[in-house]
């Protein structure tokens, strides 16, 4: 019985200890730059991302003003060097079935993609090239989603994926408040490694 209370207790304290410490650390990520916040952000970027960001998109929404569709193909491989790429297989499409034909969609099938595209776009620009290692993770994280999607959808091993977004503006016409019109824009990203997904 004293092991058990014994036990309790200190898992308690650790559960206060680890809140303590996650409120703190998202503190220092939210609060505007100061010296403690610059001295620990790589530790604080560490901990937030990409699971604790904080935005203010529930109080000022930023709707969206373009359609995105993304888009994957896969390349294999085979034992005598030669190399087959798919078609196209549209990823946007599968997720937009997914919200269209349920009655309580889920958060992930509505912005997973979505979501993993901003922050690709936001850490690499538009140069696909990976200069920090918050980038390296967004990269890795937007890879595995598409090559998650595509093995459940077409099955079959690959050994690379490649992605191209395809951005259409809604409502094409004058610019509205502070933002210019969009253009329509191909984007083909380079082929990446895809090794959960290979042979």
């Amino acid at each position: 019985m004293r092991a058990l209370k014994f036990g309790l207790r200190a898992t308690v304290l650790l559960c206060l200890a680890a809140s303590v410490v996650h409120v703190v650390l998202v503190f220092l990520h939210v609060a505007p730059a100061n010296t403690v916040s610059k001295r620990y952000s790589p530790l604080v970027n560490a901990w937030v991302y990409p699971f604790f960001e904080q935005n203010w998109r529930l109080f000022a929404p930023d709707p969206e003003s373009v359609n995105r569709q993304i888009l994957a193909r896969t390349a294999d491989t085979g034992s005598d060097r030669s190399v087959h790429v798919s078609p196209w297989f549209d990823l946007t499409a599968v997720d937009s079935s997914a919200v269209e034909h349920q009655p309580f969609p889920s958060h992930t099938a509505q912005n997973m993609l979505r979501r993993a595209w901003s922050g690709y776009v936001d850490t690499h620009g538009g140069d696909d090239k990976a200069r920090t290692e918050r980038a390296l993770m967004m990269q890795k994280y937007l890879t595995n989603i598409a090559a998650d999607r595509v093995a459940a959808h077409k099955g079959g091993a690959f050994d690379f994926i490649q992605l191209r977004v395809v951005t259409l503006p809604i409502a094409p016409g004058p610019a509205v408040g502070d933002r210019a019109p969009t253009r329509t824009e191909n984007r083909l990203l380079p082929w990446w490694k895809a090794p959960r997904h290979g042979k």
